[in-house]
């Protein structure tokens, strides 16, 4: 495994070391990134317990939007498979669901369960892509975006407006549904697109069947959501910094943290691909990413150490977006390679030598 300390080329071992003696001086460190399997995860967090830590997801934004809505008023969800088997209307909000195979998997399936068996499914989508590969009904979205537009429509679908409108059309051929089913991603559509969601998802439940697929970010803030749960009671934005696991979205926002210079140090994991946070660089920090990574010149951390990556030299347990489950992933191309759980516990083990406890 490669390894940089202050842009110069180490071993392991000493980057480890140099790694705990940064940490070690901070009075308010960061844990950020956090895509990486569910072992590293653990032990991010068991080293943010160490430092007194705060730690924030890079799948935060899209986290919040859909914990926000679902702390609010509820959610009603369904899964890939039912929505394959059962759904004879799906509405795809917004881009990012046309991204992948879904989409395409749907329409191409035939409907075998429930009371819509061998009927003829309807795709509709609102706010995304002419995508002419695949039949469906598109509507386009207000200038305002999905949330307002989606104001608009639960407006005609309660009767509030009337006309000829598309938002009309849209709304009869929801009712309409058996098995309905609206797909979007949390980030795209944000907190108040996602409330104002799940309140047309109510409405349209007094008279048929409707649920929402929501799509996992790609990030593994499903997996950090669960172990964050059943670790410390909370959602991931948590600091340790009072001896205790404390919730703030606001407050442990990293990029705000640094930002408002409240941060001191950061340490950035992550063991799969994330994009670059526009802080990295601007405070001593420590990284552990990916063999291959962009980070791994040494040019952007103090320290940098590169891990296998999970799923692909070294295996891990990751959320699996098609079983909507966390599943152990075997490495496809098997190699000699640091986890970022190991390299994050010998760091952790240095800074309880030198005697750093919350």
């Amino acid at each position: 495994m490669a390894a940089w300390v202050k842009g110069g080329a180490a071993d392991v071992d000493a980057a480890v070391a140099a790694a705990a003696d940064l940490l070690a001086t901070a009075r308010v460190p960061v844990l950020a990134g956090l895509n990486a399997d569910v072992a590293a995860l653990r032990a991010a967090y068991r080293l943010a317990e160490t430092l007194g830590a705060s730690l924030d997801p890079v799948a935060g934004p899209g986290i919040y939007a859909e914990l926000g809505a679902l702390s609010a008023g509820g959610a009603m969800t369904t899964t890939r498979a039912e929505t394959t088997a059962r759904a004879d209307v799906v509405l795809i909000l917004g881009n990012r669901p046309w991204d992948g195979d879904l989409i395409a998997e749907i329409a191409a399936a035939p409907i075998r369960r429930g009371r819509a068996t061998g009927s003829e499914r309807a795709l509709l989508s609102l706010g995304g892509p002419q995508n002419g590969a695949i039949r469906h009904v598109a509507y386009g979205a207000d200038e305002g975006g999905l949330a307002v537009s989606l104001g608009h429509l639960r407006a005609f679908a309660k009767g509030h407006l009337a006309g000829e409108e598309a938002f009309a059309d849209l709304a009869r051929r929801l009712f309409a549904a058996q098995y309905g089913v609206v797909i979007y991603d949390a980030e795209e559509l944000g907190e108040i697109g996602v409330e104002m969601l799940q309140g047309l998802i109510r409405d349209l439940n007094e008279s048929t069947r409707f649920f929402t697929l929501p799509l996992a970010d790609p990030f593994q803030g499903r997996a950090t959501v669960q172990l964050s749960a059943w670790t410390t009671g909370q959602a991931p934005r948590v600091g340790f910094g009072r001896h205790l696991p404390e919730h703030d979205p606001w407050r442990f926002d990293s990029a705000r943290q640094i930002a408002a210079g409240e941060a001191d140090a950061a340490l950035w994991l992550a063991a799969l691909p994330a994009p670059r946070p526009d802080w990295l660089g601007t405070l001593p920090t420590v990284a552990i990413v990916g063999e291959g990574s962009t980070e791994a010149a040494g040019e952007t951390a103090e320290v940098v150490i590169t891990v296998g990556v999970p799923g692909e030299s070294v295996g891990g347990a990751l959320w699996n977006q098609r079983r909507g489950v966390i599943a152990y992933a075997d490495a496809t191309s098997p190699a000699e390679a640091e986890t970022a759980a190991g390299v994050l516990a010998r760091i952790r083990d240095r800074l309880i030598e030198k005697g750093v406890s919350c």
